[in-house]
């Protein structure tokens, strides 16, 4: 039995390296992308979650914290004691900014008539940082303005401006991630669901259902191939963001690739699921259009801040394998963040998988024993 799934394996490799475009698809995409969206635009932002290390806890800082949350672009989410709990608060994902605001902060704009603080930013996403700590720092300056108007010398507030994770602000730093994810989807999930229907299609596959092997194993063995390939895509998109764009893996490689893995058998399931409802690949190429690579691309946090949407384009995100796919791949390769730290997003892929994986199989043996 397995010297014939090893067979048919075999021959459903050979038949995809025959095939040119199936190989441009696996091979030249993946470059493609990395290089299309190398310059991604973020569109403007709202409720940006904020934490702010109050250590002066005076009228002024508390009136700065109440301006920079009263325009609905800034929300604040957390209040640290110190910059370690903010820099725990960064690393699990929970802001996107953060400000430290001394002792003494009154007294010094005052009486010094110069106060410090300090922006911190996560840079994961460099755009968005870019924009959080540029539109942060005109609300402070509209502050300055605002309580400095007594004459004299003028008051100043002095912001010291720091980019976590991504200090040069590199775009490859998010578009790396957010490729992988891409890829993974188009690859495993789309190409499976075509090829699948394209067996029903032209009636073959009930050739297929009649052969020593088991159906499910037949299924398993038509999609090997593309789960192999993918992850050599995805170790090259990898390799390439490391070697041409220096996107680092602070992490452990180890636990980045298994839980790739993880991902790349939920786009696999997602992938055999759209093929047991799909009685042919025009139907097929629309439902994975349109379930998986658009939702994909613009609802995983991948090309925009998924904070800026409205509340019901949030809440669909939370379906969407990618979202959490991404936000593990950020973790791991630009925090440098253990398995405590993705846990949640870990466990959320895994119930997918398991969930999508029984809901497929349930759906072939209806299909096909009908």
């Amino acid at each position: 039995m397995f010297k014939i799934f090893l067979a048919f394996t075999k021959k459903e490799f050979a038949h995809i390296l025959r095939d040119r475009r199936t190989l441009f698809i696996l091979i030249a995409m993946p470059l493609a992308l990395v290089f299309i969206f190398g310059y991604t635009v973020t569109n403007e932002f709202k409720d940006a979650s904020i934490a702010v290390v109050d250590q002066a806890k005076d009228e002024l800082s508390l009136s700065l914290v109440e301006h920079l949350t009263a325009s609905g672009h800034f929300r604040l989410v957390e209040l640290p004691e110190t910059a370690s709990q903010l820099e725990r608060s960064f690393q699990q994902g929970k802001v996107k900014l953060g400000i430290i605001l001394p002792p003494n902060f009154e007294a010094s704009f005052y009486r010094e008539k110069k106060a410090t603080l300090q922006l911190i930013a996560d840079a994961t996403e460099p755009n968005y940082a870019a924009t959080l700590s540029n539109y942060a720092t005109q609300m402070i300056r509209s502050f300055q303005a605002q309580h400095g108007q007594s004459g004299g010398l003028p008051y100043q507030i002095q912001i010291e401006t720091r980019m976590l994770y991504n200090p040069q602000l590199i775009g490859a730093y998010n578009f790396i991630p957010g490729v992988v994810a891409l890829i993974l989807m188009i690859i495993c999930a789309m190409m499976t669901s075509l090829t699948i229907a394209k067996e029903k299609e032209t009636g073959t596959m009930d050739l297929l259902l009649i052969s020593p092997l088991p159906p499910m194993l037949i299924i398993i063995g038509k999609v090997t191939p593309y789960a192999v390939l993918s992850f050599l895509d995805a170790l090259m998109v990898f390799g390439v963001g490391n070697l041409l764009f220096d996107v680092p893996i602070h992490g452990s490689l180890t636990l980045l690739l298994a839980l790739t893995v993880l991902y790349l058998i939920v786009a696999l399931g997602l992938g055999v699921l759209i093929s047991t409802v799909a009685p042919n690949q025009q139907l097929a190429m629309m439902a994975s259009l349109f379930a998986l690579m658009l939702p994909t691309m613009l609802l995983s946090g991948f090309l925009f801040p998924l904070s800026s949407m409205p509340w019901l384009l949030q809440s669909i995100s939370h379906i969407i394998p990618a979202k959490y796919f991404i936000q593990i791949e950020q973790a791991i390769m630009l925090k440098g963040a253990g398995f405590e730290t993705i846990a949640w997003q870990s466990l959320v892929l895994f119930i997918m998988m398991a969930v999508l994986l029984s809901a497929a199989r349930r759906n072939f043996k209806v299909v096909y024993e009908d």
